[in-house]
């Protein structure tokens, strides 16, 4: 088996504002590191998100409907609002619970390269979840690593 060099490549991607819920973001991620992702046979991509009241998870792709029947999930499982046991409430009442819910799927992913493409399952998409009422930009840093 021949190696060659590892090689590396960053960049941060800001993502426009969306409203609460999950939402489908491979094709604006592949649209930013498509280039630089063609040039690797073999490694790892690494998504870093940068906030603490959204998160990255990877999940079904095709139908809308589980990306809101995830956010319903949500909901149902973390109470918000004046009578949610929360200390933290100086961000607002989605806060604390958009902070629980990041930490329930987590602010990373780490997805295979194979032959310049992201090896996902055919119905695998890389989604984000917005926790919080009020849409913000969020940014998030793609790190490739391999050959």
């Amino acid at each position: 088996m021949a190696t060659s060099a590892p090689k590396w490549a960053q960049k941060t991607i800001t993502l426009p504002p969306h409203r609460r819920g999950c939402h489908l973001i491979t094709p604006k991620i592949l649209n930013e590191i498509g280039s630089d992702l063609s040039e690797f046979k073999c490694g790892l991509a690494h998504l870093f998100l940068h906030h603490t009241s959204a998160s990255l998870t990877i999940n079904e792709n095709y139908d809308s409907d589980v990306r809101d029947d995830t956010e319903t999930f949500l909901n149902k499982i973390v109470p918000e609002g004046r009578s949610a046991p929360w200390k933290h409430t100086l961000e607002g009442p989605d806060d604390m619970p958009a902070h629980i819910k990041s930490s329930m799927f987590g602010c990373s992913l780490t997805i295979p390269i194979t032959d310049g493409k992201l090896n996902m399952g055919t119905w695998q998409g890389i989604w984000l979840c917005e926790h919080r009422d009020h849409p913000t930009a969020r940014k998030v840093v793609v790190t490739l690593n391999g050959i």
